[in-house]
């Protein structure tokens, strides 16, 4: 995820604390989602589809905050 930005991803888990939760919070999602597919973490569909779209709202936000931080850079 954000390959490219590493560097601002870095910078911004030390000093952003909303960018640090959504960080977190992506990545338990992520793992929620994992477990689901593979079949460890029973969900039904509902909740599934409701888990990756948060999932994805994460990874919005987190990419509109770093378009904002390499804008303010240049």
């Amino acid at each position: 995820m954000f390959e490219y930005d590493q560097e601002i991803v870095e910078e911004l888990l030390d000093s952003d604390i909303n960018f640090r939760k959504l960080h977190d919070l992506h990545h338990q999602l992520k793992d929620k989602v994992r477990e689901a597919e593979i079949g460890t973490l029973p969900l039904d569909d509902f909740t599934l589809a409701r888990l990756k779209k948060e999932k994805l709202h994460c990874k919005d936000k987190m990419a509109a905050i770093i378009a904002s931080h390499r804008t303010e850079r240049a």
